[in-house]
């Protein structure tokens, strides 16, 4: 009965600082710390990045490997544990801030079918000076926005609604609405589709067909 009193529980013990390396090697740490003499304090803090090493034997002579034990030592120790390190000492501050959030690329996601690159495209055009190489790179553009819109489960689009969307993307640099051209037929973009899509189908069939087996 009291072997079973003095059972400890691992939700009665003091949290793992870095659950990983087990509780073993905290009650290490913890007792590096206890120790009063420098030097000593040094040898069994060193024998101890040591075993930690072991663990991981093909990254253990990495420069930034041993930093990086070092590091989870001093973390392990909460921060503590005075001893001479070989590396410069990380502030507790500096290991626990954190990175600044992501910012997502997608500038306008009304548009989403458009793509990224195509707000990037026209931001190169609106710096091309005016002449026939930014008239023909404002063109493919809106060709390349009408092949957007129609793969986004369209059957058609008005020119008219590209020029209006291109003209909203370049924040009114690039208006094409008053040139009076016409953008690549509709029927095309979709006869490019449906053949590129039905020799895609026909190699898998070709595929499918090798692999049956014959009785």
């Amino acid at each position: 009965m009291n072997l079973v009193d003095n059972l400890e529980y691992n939700t009665e013990r003091p949290k793992l600082f870095i659950p990983e390396y087990g509780r073993h090697f905290q009650k290490m740490v913890d007792h590096a710390v206890s120790i009063e003499d420098r030097e000593e304090r040094n040898k069994v803090a060193k024998a101890i990045i040591s075993v930690m090493g072991n663990l991981q034997p093909h990254l253990r002579d990495v420069p930034d490997f041993q930093h990086k034990l070092w590091d989870q030592l001093f973390i392990m120790s909460n921060f503590e544990l005075d001893v001479d390190s070989p590396f410069p000492i990380t502030s507790k501050e500096v290991l626990q801030q954190r990175p600044d959030p992501l910012e997502y690329p997608q500038n306008h996601p009304k548009y989403r079918f458009y793509g990224n690159n195509i707000k990037r495209m026209i931001d190169v055009a609106v710096q091309w000076e005016k002449g026939d190489m930014r008239d023909g790179l404002e063109y493919a553009i809106a060709n390349h926005m009408k092949k957007c819109y129609l793969n986004w489960n369209k059957d058609s689009v008005e020119d008219s609604v590209i020029f209006d969307h291109l003209k909203e993307l370049s924040d009114g640099a690039i208006d094409l609405a008053p040139d009076g051209e016409s953008l690549t037929d509709s029927g095309q973009f979709l006869k490019n589709k449906s053949q590129k899509s039905n020799r895609n189908g026909g190699k898998k069939g070709q595929r499918g067909h090798r692999n049956k087996k014959r009785h």
